[in-house]
């Protein structure tokens, strides 16, 4: 795209690199060179009146559009704004962790690219999360979308929802809110982008709703599609195993392994009295069943064993808490790990992120 076509760059003073930005606006960005121009000027009109220094960090996940070279326009334009290329398309939950790794804002915005998503509605979410909330999830109650699209997500939500036990009823919303010290704790792979909600509610944050716009789509076309929906619930049991079941692997395991214990044990039993009987058993399918149960019981308990053996020498004890304040009486100093523990703790913050640059 010309730079005649570029949006431009808002008309303020430039801002001062030395001062942090409170927000940063995080936008996933895949072939929408349409929708650019126009998400650029809406969010920038929005923030500059919230009065808050910002940064506008775009991840560029492999667009093949002309996308790209809008964006390095805009950053070389505008000081605020950061782009992330990608060299190819891998997906939601890396450009997002691409982009968690280096913001630097106390409150962290995610929205997408493509004028579906209001970022008028960006202070009320950034007043939510002011008032005590960890995470805030957009909630898209009127949905301008057609019913195989819709209609697919609802089922999703229901099913997440009752799983998860988080009350949340639009958890694929990309639209969100997180303070810093959420997203410093969670770690976001695979398509577990969707599921960030269940993962901070488990590890004790505080996760809210807010309704939000939903526009109808301009430019480009929708990404979802019928092996979205079932990589999404594949991705939910792997939240359910790493969260509720982490530490736990032989309660995953073992509560279908006894299942089938049971049953295979009770049709093998039942067999054997067939057999006592002197009832022809050796072609009856019932007793394949049995035995299949039995072995399959056998197996599942053996991946708990092994899952339990596993997470004994592998989990640290700081990986399954989340400490949200350490305070001493009379101003002394915080509590801090001994060394030999100290040795075994990641990095912090700071020697992580190290910043956009």
């Amino acid at each position: 795209m010309s730079p005649a076509n570029a949006p431009t760059p808002p008309s303020s003073a430039a801002p001062d690199p030395a001062v942090a930005p409170e927000l940063s606006i995080v936008l996933p960005v895949h072939d929408e060179v349409g929708s650019l121009p126009e998400m650029y000027r809406q969010l920038t009109e929005t923030l500059e009146g919230m009065g808050r220094p910002y940064e506008l960090v775009f991840i560029n996940d492999g667009s093949r559009d002309g996308s790209g070279a809008l964006l390095d326009e805009l950053a070389d334009a505008d000081p605020r704004v950061w782009v992330i290329h990608f060299r190819k398309n891998f997906g939601k939950s890396p450009a997002l962790a691409a982009a968690f790794d280096r913001v630097r804002g106390q409150i962290v915005l995610t929205l997408d690219a493509d004028l579906q998503d209001d970022p008028a509605f960006i202070p009320e979410f950034v007043a939510r999360v002011e008032d005590g909330a960890d995470l805030v999830s957009g909630w898209k109650q009127k949905r301008h979308d057609p019913l195989g699209k819709t209609l697919p997500s609802r089922f999703f939500n229901f099913v997440v929802r009752r799983l998860s036990g988080v009350p949340l009823r639009d958890f694929n919303c990309g639209f969100k809110a997180y303070r810093i010290g959420c997203i410093r704790e969670l770690n976001v792979y695979g398509g577990l982008h969707r599921f960030l909600p269940v993962l901070a509610s488990e590890r004790g944050f505080r996760v809210e709703e807010l309704v939000v716009k939903h526009r109808p789509r301009q430019h480009g076309v929708s990404k979802f599609g019928a092996r979205r929906l079932l990589h999404g619930f594949l991705d939910l049991l792997t939240v359910l195993l790493v969260t509720r079941y982490r530490t736990r692997p032989l309660h995953f395991f073992g509560i279908p392994g006894l299942l089938f214990g049971v049953s295979g044990l009770s049709i093998l039993t039942y067999m054997t009295v067939l057999w006592w009987f002197e009832v022809p058993i050796g072609t009856r399918p019932l007793l394949t069943l049995g035995v299949l149960l039995t072995l399959g019981s056998m197996i599942m308990l053996g991946l708990g064993l092994l899952g339990e053996l596993l997470v004994r020498t592998t989990i640290r004890p700081d990986e399954v808490f989340s400490i949200r304040e350490i305070r001493g009486a009379g101003g002394q100093p915080a509590l801090a790990p001994s060394p030999a523990r100290a040795a075994l703790v990641s990095p912090s913050d700071e020697q992580q992120r190290g910043g956009l640059a």
